[in-house]
């Protein structure tokens, strides 16, 4: 999904001079076309993500609309301050685009998981906040985040997600998309994990509906709570913490408006994720793969 992102962001910025992609010295496998044929709107910042951010509201302030590309954890928590302080209370055009959600960097340890990010980017007043399950999704949040003034946070994975839309299907990325269409129970996914709830489904016989939310923030509260008529509890299921992220969003909303509908969150407990190993090993290791929403679909 980030080749797909990229490349409408380079097709945007070919007609768009103000548009300006600046990256923490990586990524270039991925960004290497836009900086040899755009090389005035390309910026390697170096690993200085603080002053990266810095920079980007200078350029921003100064009417440019600015995308960052880095590893999911070095522009988020590594920057904070200067993402809340400099572009996000200023109200500025900075969209922060960020590569390996969840576990996608597995094997680097947890310095480079980024399971908090939801959440610490989703506390940040009017900072709008997406997970794209495919390349589809990516794209959509790209057309939605462009010209909006402001700024916006992507969560990309690494790359060779599943396609979950197929080609040329129409969908709003402000609402939650249906997926898998069942009959006995609901699941809430967000981000490319939704593979894992597909998966989920088809070993209960498709009693399971699946649907995925990209945009979690501004979140379609009405559009939630259609989708929960109904049903007297809910899966959500986020390579995440279950702390702060879809889980916290969907229970929230349920608390705020009384409905007796029980959440049941699969993501990252309250705990750091200390083990390497490939995604697919620590979505399993920590109860967040197609094993453990059936286990917890399967309980009474």
């Amino acid at each position: 999904m980030r080749n797909a992102f990229i490349e409408k962001l380079y097709n945007a910025a070919k007609s768009d001079k103000n548009i300006m992609l600046v990256t923490g010295d990586l990524g270039f496998g991925v960004l290497d076309k836009f900086a040899r044929e755009l090389p005035q709107q390309f910026v390697n910042a170096g690993i200085s993500e603080q002053n990266m951010m810095g920079m980007a509201a200078g350029m921003a302030k100064e009417g440019k609309k600015v995308f960052i590309y880095s590893i999911a954890n070095f522009p988020t928590m590594r920057c904070l301050e200067q993402i809340r302080n400099d572009c996000a209370y200023n109200d500025l055009n900075v969209k922060i685009i960020s590569v390996g959600a969840g576990f996608s960097y597995g094997y680097l340890g947890m310095s480079h998981h980024i399971t908090e990010d939801i959440a610490v980017m989703s506390a940040l007043p009017g900072v709008d906040v997406y997970s794209p399950a495919d390349k589809a999704e990516a794209e959509k949040s790209f057309d939605a985040m462009l010209n909006k003034q402001g700024v916006a946070y992507v969560r990309l994975g690494k790359g060779k997600e599943n396609d979950i839309h197929p080609e040329g299907t129409e969908f709003d990325i402000s609402k939650p998309c249906l997926i898998k269409d069942g009959d006995k129970e609901l699941v809430l996914t967000t981000g490319a994990i939704i593979e894992e709830a597909i998966s989920a489904r088809e070993k209960l016989g498709g009693d399971l509906k699946v649907y995925s939310v990209c945009r979690l923030k501004p979140i379609d509260k009405e559009a939630i709570l259609d989708i929960l008529k109904g049903y007297k509890r809910v899966f959500t299921l986020e390579e995440h913490s279950v702390i702060g992220g879809l889980g916290s969003i969907v229970g929230n909303i349920i608390a705020e408006e009384g409905l007796p509908v029980k959440v049941v969150k699969l993501g990252l407990k309250d705990i750091y994720s200390s083990k390497v190993g490939d995604q697919k090993y620590l979505r399993k290791l920590y109860g967040m793969d197609s094993d453990a929403l059936v286990t917890e679909v399967l309980k009474k």
